[in-house]
């Protein structure tokens, strides 16, 4: 079996690509990145490729499946350059393995399609998926659910997986998650129990996590099973203030949701953070996911809880975690975070 996985390179990417080589039935992966890596896995090849401008057909041509996982977090002020990016992409993707004939498709949707939903009972795959519309992430991801729903229309003879995920954590992506959402100005010893002095205790603040490998291990189900649709990917506990506040060793301080928005907001604005406010109302809003499907269906079991993922990327921001990839090295972020403040937080990818 021949697969593609393009955005090979990042936090998901490096995991479906060890899972992958890892799989006797996998023969070769070819790793499509927007930058070469140094990482050299078994099984593995690497070309460079942008999803929003090169001709994907070649590389396509022959696959057995293609893993599409591409996206840009970034740049938050800039919302033209990840909608270009995200949403007309992942179409010129889908165009590309429908012109290449390739057998499967596995995408990487989102806990952030979901329409605004509950936090007090799990919704299964079929609650909407309009996404928050306040967050462009919220919006692409959305777009990209309408599109492949055409798609499938179009193209009954191709097996469609939309994998749903809630928020994806491993020590290895520490510093590019902290580069995309923190900024340069979080300091590393900050991030330990007992330094940060409290968690904002509101019921808003409820979400779902895995570990990457996790992640990894649905995607490489969805590649070698005969499954198709969508299926929510989370693992136990659900997160909230209090598990929050254990882990960090913090105490939990009731906080109006309106105000930890409005100083998310000050931050955004006063470019100390790239992460937009918006994507803290969406935090707010999407809804706890059901994931019995993934586990009756695609046969998918989490080895790590929600906890021990957030556990492992906090310690990889702790020890500026990384690896040899452009999106997780944490030279990427240049000397002393230099180019995460020249590129203007947020204002560049």
């Amino acid at each position: 079996m021949r697969v593609i996985v393009i955005g090979a390179t990042g936090n998901v990417g490096t995991s479906v690509v060890s899972a992958l080589a890892a799989e006797s039935s996998v023969t070769s992966i070819l790793g499509l990145a927007r930058r070469p890596p140094d990482w050299h896995p078994d099984k593995t090849t690497w070309r460079t490729a942008d999803v929003a401008a090169d001709d994907l057909v070649p590389y396509l041509d022959g696959a057995d499946a293609v893993v599409h996982l591409a996206w840009l977090f970034q740049p938050t002020r800039r919302p033209v350059t990840t909608w270009r990016n995200n949403a007309l992409g992942s179409i010129r993707v889908f165009e590309a393995a429908a012109r290449a004939k390739v057998p499967a498709l596995v995408y990487a949707s989102s806990v952030g399609a979901y329409s605004p939903g509950p936090k007090d009972r799990a919704v299964t795959e079929d609650w909407p998926t309009h996404g928050w519309p306040g967050a462009a992430y919220g919006r692409e991801k959305a777009y990209v659910e309408r599109a492949l729903d055409a798609f499938e229309r179009e193209h009954p003879e191709i097996r469609v997986v939309r994998l749903r995920p809630g928020f994806v954590f491993k020590k290895e992506a520490a510093s590019e998650q902290r580069r995309l959402f923190a900024g340069p100005l979080l300091p590393h010893r900050l991030v330990r129990p007992g330094m940060i002095p409290f968690v904002p205790d509101l019921p808003e603040l409820r979400f779902q996590a895995l570990h990457a490998e996790d992640m990894a291990e649905a995607y490489r189900l969805a590649v070698v099973r005969n499954v198709s649709g969508a299926f929510n990917i989370a693992a136990d506990p659900v997160l909230d203030s209090a598990l929050l506040a254990e882990v960090l060793g913090a105490r939990r301080v009731p906080v109006p949701a309106w105000l930890l928005r409005g100083a998310a907001s000050a931050a955004w604005h006063l470019r100390l953070v790239p992460a937009s406010p918006d994507l803290l109302d969406m935090l707010f809003t999407v809804p706890i996911m059901d994931v019995t499907r993934a586990r009756t269906e695609l046969g998918w079991t989490p080895r790590h809880s929600s906890v021990d993922a957030l556990r492992a990327v906090l310690e990889g921001v702790r020890t500026a975690s990384g690896m040899d990839t452009p999106p997780l090295s944490p030279r990427t972020g240049g000397p002393a975070r230099s180019k995460e403040v020249t590129t203007g937080i947020g204002e560049r990818p």
